[in-house]
C-alpha cells in the first residue's frame, strides 16, 4: 500500500470528490482537519494547511503547506473518454484535454482545492497496472 497527502482547503469537500466522482472509500475522518480515504493500494490522507499537529503544519520557518502545484497522483481507468463525460457532467474541473502519450491516454483534473489527479488509460499491456 502506498500514501500520498494532499493538503486541501476544505476536507468535507476532498472527501465528497474522492468517494463520489473517483470511486475512493473513506477510511477514516478523526477531526475537520484532517482524513484519509483509500482506493485499491493507495490510501490519500488530506490535510488542512496550518490544521493543527501532523502533516498540515507549518514548517519551523513558518511556511504553510499548500495544495497545487503538479506532482499528482494516477488513477487507471478503463474508459478514459467515459469518465471524461461524466466528470464533466458533474462540474468537475480539467487542466487539459485529452492527451496520448507512449503508453496510453490521460487528461488532468483538479480537485476542489486545485491538487491535480491524473487519469490514465493504458493502451499497451507494459504500462497497465
Amino acid at each position: 500500500m502506498a500514501t500520498v497527502r494532499y493538503m486541501v482547503h476544505d476536507v468535507d469537500a476532498a472527501i465528497a470528490f474522492y468517494c463520489d466522482q473517483l470511486g475512493f472509500r473513506e477510511v477514516m475522518h478523526p477531526a475537520p482537519t484532517f482524513a484519509m480515504v483509500a482506493r485499491n493500494d493507495l490510501r490519500l490522507t488530506l490535510s488542512v494547511p496550518g490544521g493543527g499537529p501532523g502533516g498540515g503544519q507549518a514548517m519551523p520557518d513558518g511556511t504553510l503547506p499548500a495544495p497545487g502545484g503538479w506532482n499528482r497522483i494516477s488513477l487507471e481507468v478503463a474508459d478514459l473518454e467515459a469518465d471524461v463525460d461524466r466528470l464533466r457532467a458533474a462540474g468537475v474541473v480539467f487542466r487539459n484535454d485529452v492527451v496520448t502519450g507512449v503508453g496510453g491516454k490521460q487528461i488532468l483534473v483538479d480537485d476542489p482545492s486545485g491538487n491535480p489527479v491524473e487519469l490514465f488509460q493504458p493502451l499497451i499491456p507494459e504500462a497497465a497496472e
